[in-house]
């Protein structure tokens, strides 16, 4: 069984939109990638840290998935990450109100002895120190490594992230952090000139308006299903992310054609994380439901035309 290891944060989230408001709840890049590739037969584990006010069952529900939490370091004394979102109307914006680093301030990931050796690593949205830092402690170059990275590291950590993303071979981010990393408008060009940074494949995210992929000449497009209700879009990028690598990780294919595929599942999967508020829905949506919605996705973009 191939391996994916994931490496991000494991936190406390505390969000409001106008659907309502939390209080702490469980959140963290790590988290929405683990619960998310866990739909997909692999051996997976996460790599963060935590302080010691963080509760037992959250551990207890990522081990219930098969995820091993062996590489998740808990500091005695420590608090967890802590971050606090407030969401407009329209859920495409947000404004942060509170973040707290805690523990994550002087984190210094530790790869698992029996994860040295991943098939594929998922870096999730951490400093790209750290990320690197993860790059060094492979044992063997992974298949495919992923990073997915945000415009704050763009602003405070530039020199840094273009040295890791040297490294990776699929980058994913969002439109408006393409367009600040690579300095063009057009995502095509912007796409273009990422690609010339390292990375071979270039995902980028634009929420409810779907996702592209990019890879030397060829652009795949898949859709966002259009859904009746969205409650909470927090962490479907990385649901999102966890899907893409999941199904790379299980399929052991690397081609842009599977690549599509990667898409299709991890944008369906994202579209159950909106549902609810953090991780709630893909704490409970069976592989059934995944099934009928994939081929949902599969008649939203099918059609017969001559040419």
């Amino acid at each position: 069984m191939n391996k994916l290891l994931i490496v991000g944060t494991v936190a406390f989230d505390a969000i409001e939109t106008p659907f309502g408001k939390t209080d702490k709840i469980l959140g963290g890049a790590a988290t929405y990638i683990g619960l998310s590739a866990s739909f997909f037969n692999l051996q997976s584990a996460i790599v963060s840290v935590v302080g010691d006010d963080f509760p037992q069952e959250h551990l207890d529900l990522l081990t219930s998935k098969n995820i091993d939490i062996s590489g998740i370091e808990i500091v005695k004394g420590g608090k967890t990450f802590f971050w606090s979102g407030l969401y407009h109307n329209d859920l495409n914006s947000r404004d942060t109100l509170i973040t707290e680093l805690n523990v994550l301030a002087d984190f210094q990931p530790k790869v698992p002895q029996n994860y040295k050796d991943a098939d594929v690593v998922m870096l999730g949205n951490l400093h790209p120190l750290v990320q690197s830092s993860v790059l060094d402690q492979m044992e063997k170059k992974p298949k495919l490594v992923v990073l997915d990275t945000m415009n704050f590291w763009m602003d405070c950590a530039l020199p840094e992230l273009l040295d890791v993303i040297k490294r990776v071979d699929v980058i994913t981010i969002n439109d408006e952090e393409a367009r600040q990393l690579s300095g063009e408008y057009s995502l095509v060009k912007a796409a273009n000139k990422i690609q010339e940074m390292g990375p071979k494949y270039v995902v980028i995210k634009k929420g409810e308006h779907g996702a592209l992929l990019f890879h030397n000449r060829e652009v795949f497009f898949a859709p966002a299903l259009p859904l009746e209700d969205v409650f909470d879009p927090t962490g479907a990028g990385d649901t999102f992310a966890g899907g893409f690598s999941g199904f790379i990780t299980q399929s052991e294919n690397i081609s842009f054609n599977n690549m599509k595929n990667a898409i299709i599942y991890g944008s369906n999967l994202a579209s159950f994380c909106v549902e609810k508020f953090g991780t709630e829905r893909m704490q409970t949506v069976s592989k059934a439901e995944v099934a009928i919605r994939l081929q949902q996705f599969k008649s939203l973009t099918q059609f017969d035309i001559e040419i």
